[in-house]
């Protein structure tokens, strides 16, 4: 791998937010062309409030050259706590993702560890994500653990 770095996202670098949550949803198999322009529309609009606000903090891996080739997130969320956690809020790991021609190269692993030490000097107790297939060994090795959460589709 050449020369990467790892750099914290700033709202100049929405376009590659967007970019990178388009394509990890397009590689899972979601083709529908207009769910992602709606999603990218109101994921924008997210980002314009939460990104300034601290709610929404990124990390992206870029070449020597500035080229972004990585990504990932933690959305901070309102929540009521729990006994096991008390805190008003959860974090949520979002937009992971790896241009192809740079995967396999420890990218997102190194996204990951920044976002979860990040959490953990923020002072969370527990950090959630939702994992698809391709990225659930990662998250295994990083200890992450399945939970007992349920879903009911409505639309």
């Amino acid at each position: 791998m050449g020369e990467i770095r790892i750099r914290e996202a700033l709202p100049g670098d929405i376009a590659h937010i967007l970019h990178h949550r388009r394509s990890m949803f397009w590689d899972m198999g979601n083709r529908d062309e207009e769910a992602h322009r709606l999603m990218l529309v109101n994921a924008e609009a997210f980002l314009r409030d939460a990104m300034p606000s601290g709610r929404y903090r990124g990390w992206l891996a870029e070449t020597a050259d500035g080229k972004v080739v990585a990504g990932a997130g933690v959305t901070i969320v309102d929540w009521p706590g729990s006994p096991a956690d008390p805190a008003p809020y959860r974090a949520w790991v979002q937009n992971v993702f790896t241009e192809p021609e740079f995967r396999r190269q420890g990218l997102a692993r190194l996204l990951m560890e920044r976002v979860v030490e990040w959490c953990r000097v923020a002072g969370m107790a527990n950090v959630s994500l939702h994992a698809s297939e391709f990225g659930r060994p990662l998250y295994e090795a990083l200890g992450f653990l399945p939970t007992n959460e349920m879903r009911l589709r409505l639309r």
